[in-house]
């Protein structure tokens, strides 16, 4: 359904971008952050859900910065590999490439961010500290409590797995109270629950979520 297409940020970096467009008059646009796994195929289908729900969708390819064109699956393997990105984190110069995308759609009018782990992260901040966006959704995303002083300029809803070992449910609590603004869920399900590729999807708490961050999104837009 969706196309790939060149961007250029502000400071001048080019990087890959995954866009889908709907079949009739957009509702609004949507920037979809991935996860530490590049714009790979579970990506580029959330990508292609929204726009098939109305939306103008794009994702940009954060890793282009350290490795064009990367991305990966969810073996073991994958995932040791992966993490290396994470190593040092150009969060700063992601959000360059995250206003890029929004620039990219800008012309259809309101535009949404939502991510997932990293993409999560970078969701929260953006809702912190980058202006052109209406409302965020963040999906497990591990570092936002670092963050959780800073409040959120736009609505902004979060999703948490009770059974993740990467993100201890004291952080999520440490959000909720420094945050009491910020919609905040959890589910029984572990890190990655929204994602039917990997081992800890979890079908009943996607459902959950994806419903309620559409129902979030379309009540902003």
């Amino acid at each position: 359904m969706g196309t790939h297409l060149e961007l250029t940020a502000s400071d001048a970096h080019k990087l890959d971008a995954y866009r889908a467009d709907p079949a009739g008059t957009p509702k609004g646009g949507i920037v979809v952050i991935q996860e530490i796994f590049g714009v790979n195929h579970h990506i580029r289908s959330v990508v292609d859900r929204f726009a098939a729900l109305g939306y103008v969708a794009i994702a940009p390819a954060l890793f282009d910065r350290i490795e064009p064109g990367f991305e990966s699956g969810y073996s073991p393997e994958e995932v040791q590999s992966a993490v290396r990105f994470v190593a040092n984190p150009p969060m700063q110069a992601w959000l360059l490439d995250v206003a890029a995308a929004r620039e990219a759609i800008a012309d259809v009018g309101k535009i949404a961010v939502t991510g997932f782990c990293l993409g999560g992260t970078l969701s929260y901040g953006v809702a912190t500290s980058l202006p052109g966006f209406l409302v965020a959704v963040g999906y497990y995303g591990g570092h936002i409590v670092r963050m959780a002083d800073q409040s959120p300029k736009v609505p902004t809803i979060l999703h948490f797995g009770e059974l993740d070992k990467h993100i201890p449910m004291s952080d999520v609590e440490t959000i909720k109270s420094k945050q009491p603004s910020v919609e905040v869920h959890t589910y029984n399900a572990d890190h990655g629950f929204q994602c039917d590729e990997r081992d800890s999807f979890s079908p009943e708490a996607a459902q959950i979520a994806w419903g309620r961050t559409l129902r979030f999104i379309d009540s902003q837009m």
